[in-house]
């Protein structure tokens, strides 16, 4: 089953004007950091929404309930709390509603949990993926996007990264399924005609951001006056975007027509962990507390995203420098008392 073709010819037409026609989306992992901003921006936009997410106890559950409802501030939206990896649930909910569109964020996140826990990785984030293709595929989804990560050019490529640089070589089992799930949907998008654009995200930051993420982390840390874990020198680099500038690309993503491609949603200025730390103290006005630990293992040196081709095609323009960025952090986490301290 396909889409009629007037719906592809609105889309060019919409990424001429840079603003998609409202779309029925289903967006997966909404409940969390980058999904809850995306959803508000969907709102905001006139995109009907329906947000997929299990609420998983990777962090407290409670804080991604209150990013639903700091999301219904915005707009009305269904809410379905499933797994992906429920292929049953997975095509009762794309028959129901029949998206145009699915953006695909839900996965387990991060390197150092995944060295624990492979196999739930390979699960969700590639299984996860596959049943959200073949429900796409049964329904006639035209439009698929795909959160991906910086994670997968690993340790052999050189700075900028490009997405024409096919020398990934990814060092951790978060890095490896996130790069499965890319090459599984170029798949089923040359054997199915869906459209589908992978976005590999660089360390993205800001308000609701996860407690598990250094910024997030550090900030709690030298506010209570207590110690931060720092692996390795400091020297490590990570090209730090801040969450509006992801949501910008993504937006792009949504109104781009391709058959398969892959774009680099970065900020291209990493930032040393040293530097870092230092934003941080200059901003909350408290110095850190250090304690050294050796280099972790999964933990890439740099991450730098070369973003040309994403402002070529998706007009993409990051505009948040990094301290301003971290101000608007601080700001929000100490208006909303983010974390109870």
């Amino acid at each position: 089953m396909q889409r009629s073709p007037l719906r592809w010819r609105d889309s060019r037409e919409a990424a001429a004007s840079g603003k998609p026609p409202p779309m029925k989306i289903l967006l997966t992992g909404g409940a969390g950091f980058i999904g809850s901003h995306i959803a508000e921006r969907l709102l905001r936009e006139g995109h009907p929404l329906t947000i997929l997410d299990d609420l998983n106890d990777f962090y407290p559950p409670d804080w991604k309930r209150r990013n639903l409802d700091a999301i219904r501030l915005t707009g009305p939206f269904t809410f379905h709390q499933d797994d992906i990896r429920d292929a049953s649930a997975i095509a009762r909910i794309m028959a129901g509603n029949r998206p145009d569109a699915v953006i695909h964020l839900a996965a387990r996140a991060g390197v150092r949990p995944s060295l624990k826990q492979p196999l739930l990785y390979e699960q969700v984030n590639v299984q996860g993926t596959i049943s959200l293709l073949e429900a796409c595929r049964h329904e006639g989804v035209a439009k698929f996007l795909l959160a991906s990560s910086s994670a997968v050019y690993g340790i052999a490529n050189q700075a900028p990264f490009r997405e024409d640089d096919f020398r990934t070589l990814p060092i951790s089992p978060y890095a490896a399924t996130k790069l499965a799930a890319e090459k599984v949907c170029f798949t089923y998008s040359h054997l199915y005609q869906i459209g589908i654009v992978a976005l590999r995200f660089f360390t993205v930051y800001g308000p609701r951001q996860r407690p598990d993420l250094a910024i997030r982390k550090f900030t709690g840390s030298i506010e209570r006056g207590e110690p931060i874990q720092v692996f390795g020198d400091g020297s490590s680099g990570r090209d730090y975007t801040y969450i509006d500038d992801i949501v910008q690309g993504v937006m792009g993503a949504l109104s781009y027509e391709t058959a398969y491609d892959i774009f680099n949603l970065g900020n291209s200025h990493p930032v040393d962990l040293n530097t870092m730390i230092r934003t941080l103290e200059e901003c909350l006005g408290k110095p850190a507390r250090i304690e050294r630990l050796p280099e972790q293992p999964g933990d890439v040196p740099l991450t730098y995203a070369d973003i040309g081709k994403a402002g070529r095609l998706l007009g993409y323009k990051p505009r948040t420098p990094f301290p301003e960025g971290i101000e608007k952090f601080v700001r929000w986490r100490r208006d909303f008392n983010a974390d109870g301290s």
